[in-house]
Parts: structure tokens; sequence; C-alpha cells
């Protein structure tokens, strides 16, 4: 009597929570480039020609009007402290406002959240940015005679102010914009005189009262101020509170996710 072959149960491997949603997160910042990067012509070109541009445009038509910029010497330089923050909020808030709505149909698998979405969306558009900024200042450096001195921790710290605050606005507009898609046009109006009320193309000193301490409530004031105290090391940008800018960034963030969790549901059967 010949004896029965056993056999051995395959074991089902669990993985880590976390290592999961490292995966399902890649992916997402793998379809991201692909969709926003891959199939336009120029791809990431076109990420580097606006701030680019932009900071061009800025400085020929002020240097006509003027002899010299508020800080410094260069122009150039004096606009790209101001608009690259400014760009750098504006993308990764308007980005991460999107990300539920652009990732709708991957929502529908279980291993897929909506805090993978606003992860995904919000890494890769932060990393672009980065790149953007540094090109920009490099460039703006290797062409002209800046007389500007970079202080790492002070620049530093106005990039993890300005991914905080545009993390923080984004995930809250994240739950209005999917809940309430008129919002998004409401959004627009309410902020296109950000440009000109956030210190990008003037120095806060520079306001009168009382409008000075009105644009002092603005956290992008702060932001830009704390980049240009990292270049000109004659400007102290006393005004600029970091606890400020997070207070009001984990705040919205805060009840963005809250939002999020409570009517993501609803939201994914609109």
């Amino acid at each position: 009597m010949s004896a029965r072959p056993t056999t051995t149960p395959l074991r089902r491997i669990n993985r880590p929570q976390h290592f999961m949603a490292a995966r399902t997160i890649s992916a997402l910042i793998l379809r991201e480039m692909t969709t926003s990067y891959g199939r336009s012509p120029g791809g990431y070109l076109w990420a580097l020609a606006e701030p680019a541009l932009g900071v061009a445009l800025l400085s020929a038509i002020f240097s006509i009007g003027f002899r010299n910029p508020m800080l410094g010497t260069n122009f150039a330089m004096f606009y790209a402290t101001g608009l690259l923050p400014f760009l750098m909020f504006n993308d990764l808030s308007t980005k991460t406002a999107q990300a539920i709505n652009y990732s709708k149909q991957l929502l529908a698998y279980p291993r897929v959240t909506f805090i993978d979405a606003i992860a995904g969306r919000f890494i890769l558009n932060f990393l672009t940015q980065i790149l953007v900024c540094f090109i920009v200042f490099s460039g703006i450096t290797l062409c002209f005679e800046t007389r500007t001195t970079l202080v790492w921790e002070t620049l530093m710290s106005a990039l993890a102010m300005t991914a905080c605050f545009g993390l923080g606005i984004g995930t809250f507009n994240c739950f209005l914009m999917s809940m309430f898609p008129v919002w998004q046009r409401i959004y627009s109006i309410l902020t296109r005189p950000l440009l000109l009320i956030s210190g990008v193309i003037f120095t806060l000193e520079a306001v009168p009262q009382p409008y000075q301490n009105w644009l002092w409530y603005n956290p992008l004031v702060h932001i830009i101020g704390t980049v240009r105290a990292g270049f000109y090391n004659s400007y102290d940008a006393t005004y600029a509170n970091p606890i400020y800018v997070y207070a009001i960034s984990i705040l919205l963030g805060f009840f963005g996710l809250v939002f999020l969790r409570r009517y993501h549901r609803d939201i994914m059967e609109l």
C-alpha cells in the first residue's frame, strides 16, 4: 500500500499595507507622467518654459520703467524669487485639487484610495517644480551678475512652506471641487488677483499702511519673503512667520481629509 503524497499548502504572502500603498502611489505617478507630459510635444520642456518666459517678460517690462529692482541689481533674479514660489504653489494646489476627478475611474478599485491619488499627484508635481526652480535659478546665476548669496536653510524652509500650503489648499479644494463642481469656477475668480497681492512684483515693505497689514494675512507673502531672504543677505523678512503658514496649511488639509473620508463614497457616485 503506497503512502499518499503530502502536499504543502501555499502560503499567502501578506505584504505590509505601507508597501502596497507605495506601489499604488508609484503607479499613479507613472500614469501622471505619461498622461500629463508624455503625450504633448515637448513634455517637460513646457513646464520649464512657462516660468522662464514669465520671468523674462516681467524683467523686460519693468526694466523699461525702473532703473533698479527693489532688491539687488538684477530684475530677472528679483522676479524669479517671487514668481517661481507663486507658480509652485499654484501648480501644487491646482493639481492636488483635481486628484479625485483625474483618477476617478481608478478609485473604483479597492486598493486605490483618495489619499493615494492625492499623494501621487502632489509628489510628481512637487519634484517637477523643484527641478524647474533649480534650472531657472541656475540659468539666471550663470547668465547675469546677480550679487546674491544663497542661504540653503532659509530656502529649504521656504520650499517646505510652499509645499505644505499647496497641499493644504489643494486637499481642501479637492473635496469642494469634487463635491461641488461650481466651486472650481468660483475659486478661479477669487484667486485671480493673487499674483498682484502676494508680493511677486514688490516687497511688503513697499506697500503703504493699512494695506501692508492686510496683505500680511496672505500666506504667500510670507513664503515669497522667505525665498527672497534666502537669496539677498541684505533683506531681512522679519514679518515672515512660518508657524502661521503651517497652521493655515495643516488646518485646511485636516478638514479636507476629514470631509473626503466622510463623503468620498458620495463623490464617487456623482
